[in-house]
Order: structure tokens, then sequence, then C-alpha cells
């Protein structure tokens, strides 16, 4: 209980000071890592969590799906978001660009390491996760439009990369076995992508279309309403994985689903969702600090830490470039767009489940690679967020829209 107020007193100095510390660009997640840093290192630390259990995988990966599914119910304009010749491009040009730029700079700086490692590697660094600069996707001061594909990128982003992650996984545990198994690795996330799918659609769209059917015949209650809302994720979540389906897959599409229906309900109905959301996973970067204690008290390896570097900016930022290239859209965008790549709880979450899942030596591999990384991401995009605001706030311009609409 000792570490739950700690926790909390840390956070309630945090919105005391969070107008004044925005100006220097501390974020929440940079606060919190910091301090889970300093309070949990050392020979005798004043607070230690025992990370290595099952309830800390599963808690993560919840979190993780209430972040998808609040993501997704952000999204105007359907699944795609209203500019969706942009997305298109980040999806399907940027996004298989940055992952192959992952897999083949992990070769050039790990080559001792088996090619199916790297390839989990790839799936674990890259995907998004806003919650680390969610100033910046509330900051009036950049353009509306970028903003919205950035949350419709890091949602669907997740979403493609995770049935990646486990098609990647298995075949790294079938390493230099028969190729039947990798046949039935490939089918099993084909199927299991297939679930999630279904899953989401049915509970987004009943769950849905009966909040709303409730709440125009006047049969629940605003306080009710912010429990039906908060159910939704968690059995998309649940459902799927019973059914064999990936959880995050699903939950996000929930909140595709949802969305329309979410937008004629009362407009505190979501914010229950969205705080616990952000309760959860400020908390998460506290002990993320321990992580880090964890992985790295014997010292820094430096090819890990310039991976790592290279892994949040070029390896992101070059794709992207490529893939918008053609767009009319000005330099300064493009390169907006490129460097808003920030890693967090799904590094996280897929680093955790790494380390389940492989043999010891690659899963250690992976998870310090990983822990590097987000810390990296939190520090450089953190920092950034303000900088980058205040750069636009000079300019009043319009995004140019972008073909494929």
């Amino acid at each position: 209980m000792l570490a739950v107020a700690v926790i909390a007193g840390i956070l309630f100095v945090w919105t005391l000071l969070a107008h004044r510390l925005a100006r220097w660009s501390i974020t929440a997640p940079i606060a919190m890592m910091a301090a889970g840093i300093a309070l949990t290192g050392g020979s005798n630390p004043p607070l230690r969590f025992d990370l290595d259990t099952a309830t800390f995988e599963h808690t993560v990966e919840v979190i993780l799906a209430l972040l998808l599914f609040v993501d997704a119910i952000d999204v105007p304009g359907g699944i795609l978001g209203r500019d969706k010749g942009l997305v298109v491009r980040l999806i399907g040009g940027a996004l298989p660009l940055t992952l192959c730029a992952a897999f083949l700079t992990a070769l050039a700086f790990f080559p001792d390491q088996p090619g199916w490692i790297l390839a989990v590697l790839a799936t674990v660094v890259v995907p998004l996760d806003l919650a680390p600069t969610s100033a910046v996707i509330r900051d009036s001061r950049i353009p509306a439009r970028l903003r919205e594909v950035l949350n419709v990128e890091g949602g669907l982003n997740d979403g493609i990369v995770s049935p990646v992650f486990v098609l990647c996984t298995a075949a790294s545990v079938e390493s230099h076995g028969a190729g039947a198994h990798f046949a039935e690795a490939l089918l099993e996330a084909v199927a299991g992508a297939a679930w999630a799918i279904a899953t989401g659609l049915v509970i987004g769209y009943a769950g849905g279309w009966l909040l709303r059917l409730s709440w125009s015949r006047g049969w629940t209650q605003k306080s009710a309403m912010r429990l039906g809302v908060l159910t939704v994720p968690v059995a998309a979540y649940a459902l799927s994985g019973a059914l064999g389906g990936n959880g995050f897959v699903a939950s996000f599409v929930a909140g595709v689903c949802f969305a329309p229906t979410a937008r004629r309900l009362p407009a505190s109905a979501v914010e229950m969702t969205d705080d616990l959301v952000t309760l959860m996973t400020i908390a998460l970067w506290f002990l993320f600090g321990q992580i880090v204690n964890d992985e790295f008290w014997d010292g820094f390896n430096f090819t890990v830490i310039l991976y790592a570097l290279v892994a949040v900016t070029l390896v992101r930022m070059i794709p992207v470039l490529l893939a918008l290239s053609g767009t009319g859209m000005n330099l300064m965008d493009k390169l907006f767009l490129g460097w808003m790549g920030p890693r967090g709880v799904t590094s996280i979450v897929f680093g955790s489940l790494a380390v389940i899942d492989l043999p010891t030596r690659n899963g250690d591999f992976i998870s310090q690679v990983m822990t590097m990384t987000v810390m990296l991401s939190i520090v450089l995009h953190g920092l950034s967020a303000e900088p980058i605001g205040r750069l636009y706030g000079r300019t009043d311009r319009v995004v140019p829209a972008v073909g494929l609409r």
C-alpha cells in the first residue's frame, strides 16, 4: 500500500505543477519514469514491485486494450479517418518500410542474433503509442488534420503489427524447424485476426446499439452509462482471447464500431474509460522505471543504445518521408509525422510477451532493447512536444488534402 500512496503522491504533485512543467516539456511519463528509477534503484530500494507475474502481464495487456478502444472512439470519419489518402500511405507504405528498416538495422547491429529473433524485435520497437506524447494530440496549435491522422495511425498501427508479432514469435520458437510449423503459425495468426475482427464487430455494434437504446428510452443513468462503456473494450478483449483471437485488435475494432454511438451518448459517457486509461498508463510509467533499473543496473550496452536511438528516429522518419513524397505536403508536416512515432505501452506488452514465449537468452535480449527504446522515446518525444507546439503556433496554415480520399 505504501507504493500506491507514493505513486498517488507523485502524480498529485505533478498535477499541481502540470502547466509549469509543460513549459519545460516535462510530461507525466517523464516525471513518473524518473521517479520510478529513483525509488526502485539501488541494492536496498525504498520500493520494489514483483513484475514477473501473470497479474502484471494481464494488467499491462488490459491497459493497451483500453487505450486502443479510446483511440478508436476519437477517430472521426470511420476506421481510416477523414484523411484516408494520408492514412493509407502511412499504414500501407510507411509501416511495412518501417518494419523492414527496423529488421535490417537490427541485422547490422546484432549479426549474432537469429533472423527470426530480430524479426520479433522489429515488431516490438515499431508499434506507435501516443500516450507518451498525449499533449501533442490535444495541442490546438498543431493542425487538427495532422493530429487526427496520427491518432488513426496509432490505433491501426498497433492492430496491424500485433498479428505480425504473433507470427514472428511463433516462427522464432520453431526456428530451423520444418516448414509445416511456419505454415501452422501463419494459419493461427490469420485465424486469430479473423476472430478478433469478428468479436470486435459484434461487441462494438451490439454494445453500442444497446447503450444507445437504453439512453434514448430513459432506462439508465449517466453514472451507469460510464460503466457500460467501460465494459465494451473489456468484453471484446476477453472474449477474443477466449476464442483464440487477438484481444488488442478486437478492442480497437470494437472502438471503431462503437464510435458512432459514443457521439449520441452524453459527453461524459466515455470520460470514465478515458480517465482510467490515463491513470493506469501513468502508473505504468512508474513501474517502467523499475524495469529500466532491472535491465541496466549492471551497465549499458552501447550497441543497444545506438540501435534504440536509430529505432525511434530514422527507422520511422525515412519511411514516412518516402511514403509521403508526391503528396504536396510541405516538409515541416512530413517531418512532424515522421518524428511523432513514440513507443510506449504496446512495445512494453510485446516485449513482455516475447520474454515469456522465447528462450531466456533471446527474451532477455529483446527486453533490454525494448526498454532502452521506450525510455529514449519517452524522453525525446516528450521533451520535443512543447517546442513542436510552439513552432506550429507561429504559423497559420491549412494542411493540404491528400488524394485517395
